[in-house]
């Protein structure tokens, strides 16, 4: 017979001694990969020893959204982190072969902008290195914060499985980054087209208009007399080349003013023909219901003017500054022409008044704050509507649970309304997109394997594309690209996927398009169930920044109390889609409460025999325990919360489930039945009884703790006195 020398507990908990080397463990171990089965340490025993070839599990997965690969892990890494660990060790320990894929992801244009911050701080400037150097650092500067942010995840006790883990510019992803676009462009879904784009001049690339922020603004509104016209503008800097004026049909202010009416007008640099155009889009209510348009310039004007087919002219170019057009002020930024331009339109009688503290939306750069100039520019699009609805059938019809449910409607709005993706982007960094085009005969070549060197129409030279990916159109595809790409039948195994998990601010960026795409190429859905939380705020409840200087970093956090106590800090009470105040407070308050779990399960292991494994077994199997009515009850109860924890874990309510444990090991098990079972356990007659029944509550807390608070019940199962123990409790059998 094999004796198990009881393990003690030593002095109070200290994560910094334990966790790098449970990590270790469970790296060893195996387990992290969904293929291991959960052996048992009594591996001498193959009757113990359970194989993945005798049964068939259910498979579980999650697609780690990939952390941008440019700084380090925070608040808001560390609650997906915290949410895919729990959903992934619960799975595990229900006897799911689970498999929890990491990656990290180039993040394109965020990254080339953190970049171009760095450059800036050493008084460089991207636009006068050469593309090909620039490439190269920003990859270098990548690799070092991927290789750091793969050590932040593992301090968080993240249970994935490494050995599949990806990168959104591993050569087989963006093989099928490039095989998606090729077969999009196929069956005529992606198409170059020179229409209206969101321009930021700082850096100097276009953005879709999720990339785009909504900003009030305080400006003076110009009426300035345009003919017999007197229309409103916040830009009078733009109308150079306005020579169409556009009403309502049905305004009466002008129904003696025809469709196509020609007038002759005094204007900013002279005399201009005007033509009158009809259009319903009109807002009657603004200003004096006529306006001149700027269809280069202009989401709207552009609109009207392919409706009607009218000319477009450029005002202003890429760098914000204004164009021969405008005559002795071109070559100016419109932000100091704008005053001059105006005074010479009120030298020539043109301005009727101005209208001061004139509040307006703008659009602006999310990232860094500019105003967008709308810009005509030829670029990539992708057709949106026929990839949207297939995605809403499915989602109207129930084929994907949200969590919380009101993401639905969210997102079959966006669905409904939605508008063609311009892909391209005007920046180094990123996945080439595979095109050349002839310009002797303006013919577009997808080349994905780059081996095309002639137009194939008319032998003319092609030229390459210089643009890149959006980013999201690469990350759109990770949840069939990363299993496309990774070991033999892992798509055929995992796909599609089982739940993703990210935030909700980003449910229209990359979750819509994860579907579309997903259900494009695969024709499944990507996932079953969206699950999206909220943001991480500061203790005051305000969203962190740098400027704010509030953000909070959960590698201190982890160095300061543990990573156990940061984990359940992040889940307790926080409810999928709300936002979670993030106070030191709370995460000391968990620190106490691993050293309580340390300190009871000392106390239940100091009561114990050396040989208790082999005694508590003997006496299981011959039925020798008998315990007292009020023992039972308390096993009675703790089958109880166990069933209702399970169901709170299935339907993914972690919040209340993590602090229903919390509350029944403190207050039921610590500060009642521990105290109660000091007596007991000093009577020989009941103190047999009363181990089992402490040892029992303390496993089965442990196994239902694991998810929330991985390190320290690892520790402490390490040292329980259990004979069909298993190599680790990350593979232990959850509780029934």
């Amino acid at each position: 017979m094999i004796l198990f020398k009881l393990m003690e507990l030593e002095g109070q908990y200290d994560a910094k001694k334990v966790e790098d080397r449970i990590y270790k463990l469970w790296e060893d171990s195996g387990f992290f990969s969904p293929g291991k089965s959960a052996g048992t340490r009594m591996n001498a025993d193959s009757t113990r020893i359970r194989a993945d070839k005798k049964r068939k599990r259910k498979t579980f997965t999650i697609i780690m959204p990939p952390t941008n690969a440019n700084g380090s892990l925070h608040a808001g890494h560390a609650l997906v982190m915290t949410i895919e660990d729990i959903m992934t060790r619960y799975k595990r320990m229900k006897g799911f072969k689970a498999l929890w894929l990491p990656g990290l992801d180039h993040a394109g244009f965020e990254t080339q902008v953190v970049y171009e911050k760095k450059l800036e701080k050493e008084g460089k400037s991207r636009f006068k290195m050469d593309p090909a150097q620039l490439y190269q650092e920003i990859l270098q500067f990548t690799l070092e914060n991927k290789k750091n942010i793969e050590g932040q995840i593992k301090k968080m006790g993240a249970s994935c499985d490494w050995s599949r883990e990806k990168f959104t510019l591993d050569q087989d992803v963006v093989k099928i980054v490039y095989e998606t676009f090729e077969k999009l462009y196929n069956d005529g879904l992606v198409y170059r087209g020179k229409k209206i784009i969101n321009w930021c001049v700082k850096h100097q690339t276009s953005l879709s208009d999720l990339e785009t922020l909504d900003a009030e603004k305080v400006d003076k509104l110009y009426y300035l007399k345009y003919g017999p016209f007197v229309i409103a503008t916040a830009r009078p800097e733009t109308k150079f080349g306005d020579k169409y004026v556009v009403m309502h049909p049905k305004d009466p202010r002008y129904a003696n003013y025809k469709e196509g009416q020609k007038l002759s007008l005094e204007w900013i640099n002279g005399p201009i023909e005007a033509t009158v155009i009809k259009e319903e889009a009109i807002d009657m209510e603004f200003g004096t219901g006529a306006m001149t348009i700027t269809p280069w310039h202009d989401a709207v004007d552009f609109g009207i003017a392919e409706k009607h087919h009218l000319d477009k002219e450029q005002v202003i170019d890429f760098q914000g500054k204004l164009l021969p057009i405008a005559g002795e002020f071109a070559g100016m930024k419109i932000t100091e022409a704008r005053a001059k331009i105006v005074e010479k339109l009120q030298t020539k009688g043109l301005v009727e008044k101005i209208e001061e503290n004139y509040k307006h939306v703008v659009r602006v750069c999310y990232k860094c704050e500019s105003l967008i100039e709308p810009q005509i520019k030829e670029q990539w699009f992708l057709k949106m509507e026929s990839l949207a609805k297939p995605v809403i059938k499915a989602i109207t019809s129930g084929k994907v649970k949200f969590i919380p449910e009101h993401y639905k409607k969210i997102s079959l709005h966006w669905l409904k309304n939605i508008m063609d993706w311009p892909l391209s982007r005007q920046i180094v960094w990123g996945i080439p997109i595979p095109a050349k085009k002839c310009e002797a005969c303006k013919t577009d070549i997808i080349d994905i394997k780059d081996i095309v060197k002639s137009c194939e129409k008319c032998g003319g030279i092609l030229q390459k594309d210089t643009d890149t990916f959006d980013t999201w159109f690469s990350s759109g595809q990770w949840p069939f690209a990363t299993l496309q790409s990774g070991q033999k039948n892992d798509f055929k195994d995992f796909y599609p996927t089982d739940v993703m998990e990210t935030a909700g601010e980003i449910i229209f960026f990359w979750v819509a398009r994860m579907m579309m795409l997903g259900l494009y190429v695969t024709k499944k859905l990507p996932f079953k169930t969206v699950y999206l939380h909220g943001l991480v705020l500061d203790a005051k409840g305000q969203k962190m920044s740098k400027s704010k200087g509030n953000v909070i970093n959960p590698l201190e956090l982890i160095d300061k109390y543990g990573t156990d106590a940061l984990l359940i800090s992040l889940i307790v009470g926080n409810t999928p889609g709300t936002s979670l105040a993030l106070d030191e407070n709370r995460i000391k308050g968990y620190k106490n409460f691993a050293n309580k779990i340390w300190n009871a399960s000392k106390f239940v292991l100091t009561n114990l025999p050396q040989n208790y494994a082999e005694i508590n077994a003997e006496k299981r199997g011959n039925e020798k325990i008998a315990l007292p009515v009020r023992q039972k009850q308390h096993l009675k109860d703790l089958q109880k919360l166990i069933k209702e924890t399970t169901k709170l874990m299935d339907d993914y309510k972690f919040y209340i489930a993590a602090e229903n444990i919390y509350h029944y090991f403190w207050h039921t098990f610590c500060d009642k039945i521990i105290e109660e079972s000091k007596k007991d356990l000093a009577d020989e007659k009941s103190r047999s009884a009363t181990q089992y029944m402490l040892l029992e509550i303390l496993q089965q807390s442990l196994k239902m703790l694991h998810p929330f608070m991985p390190f320290i019940t690892e520790e402490i199962y390490q040292k329980l006195p259990l004979k069909d123990k298993k190599e680790c409790l990350m593979v232990e059998q959850w509780p029934k």
